[in-house]
């Protein structure tokens, strides 16, 4: 048996040593070191509030279950799925708040919760940002405890993430590749460094708008770059957002798509996974809300 890394409590890990003495690498809940081609991450997203979506609504434990069930009905092409809980950890507020940033960020006591659960059902926790007037690289540094651990990964939120003089809501926020790429090398050195198995890095993306320079996005060894097309409406319309979003994306950058419970039903049926795996490229992450 090959020696692996194991980890104790939140914000502790261990490594178990290699017969010559250096520490190996971590592994994924599920085994392995290395998201893709191996896995397909299917989740849920939300939080605290019913209307952050499906993870917050009843008990977390029944979610991830659903999650579960789920996942098998996106392996067409052989992939073995991996359940992912995304909290939204940095909540974008209407009121500028104390420091005048227009965000909150949820306890370590609520992220142990859901770490609780992804753990106990051998899941992958991603913690979403959305920034507000914060830049996302202090947002992400400021989850360093939880990042530590193999399978804890960081979503990023850029349509909230506004300038110093706008408002969240009031505007579509919008970051660019130079900030991404800023943000996916420092977590790189990072996961380096902590001896983890790669993260998943995901950034959602609504509209074109959203990202600045989608071409200038670098890939990073150490991270499972995906960014999520977020589109809302009818499946026409998803399609067609879907088609325009990933055409400029880089070698190396992963692809997933999000479904809406209520948003996407206002325009028809959801999509079901037979659709979405009709997509090219196939989605790497699938995200319901």
């Amino acid at each position: 048996m090959s020696p692996s890394a194991t980890s104790t409590a939140p914000g502790t890990t261990t490594a178990t040593a290699t017969p010559s003495g250096s520490p190996s690498v971590q592994e994924l809940p599920r085994g392995g070191t290395e998201l893709f081609p191996r896995y397909r991450l299917v989740g849920y997203s939300g939080g605290a509030a019913e209307a952050f979506g499906r993870l917050g609504i009843g008990s977390l434990q029944k979610r991830t279950e659903e999650i579960e069930k789920l996942g098998p009905k996106y392996d067409g092409d052989g992939r073995e799925p991996l359940p992912v809980l995304e909290l939204i950890a940095t909540v974008v507020q209407a009121s500028p708040g104390k420091d005048g940033l227009h965000r909150s960020r949820t306890s370590d006591a609520e992220i142990e919760r859901y770490l609780k659960v992804a753990r106990a059902n051998k899941a992958l926790l991603l913690l979403n940002i959305q920034p507000g007037r914060a830049d996302f690289l202090t947002e992400v540094k400021a989850m360093s405890r939880w990042l530590a651990e193999p399978d804890v990964g960081v979503a990023l939120d850029p349509e909230w993430a506004v300038g110093a003089k706008e408002r969240p809501g009031r505007v579509y926020g919008r970051t660019s590749a130079a900030e991404l790429n800023e943000v996916s090398l420092w977590l790189s050195e990072f996961v380096a460094e902590k001896q983890l198995p790669q993260k998943p890095f995901v950034v959602h993306q609504l509209a074109s708008r959203i990202i600045s320079d989608v071409p200038g996005l670098r890939a990073r060894r150490n991270l499972g770059f995906v960014i999520s097309v977020d589109g809302i409406g009818s499946r026409e319309a998803k399609e067609e957002t879907w088609r325009k979003l990933v055409k400029p994306l880089p070698e190396g950058i992963h692809t997933g798509f999000k479904l809406f419970f209520e948003e996407d039903r206002e325009h028809g049926r959801l999509m079901t996974p037979a659709q979405v795996l009709k997509l090219k490229p196939r989605p790497e992450y699938v995200l319901y809300e």
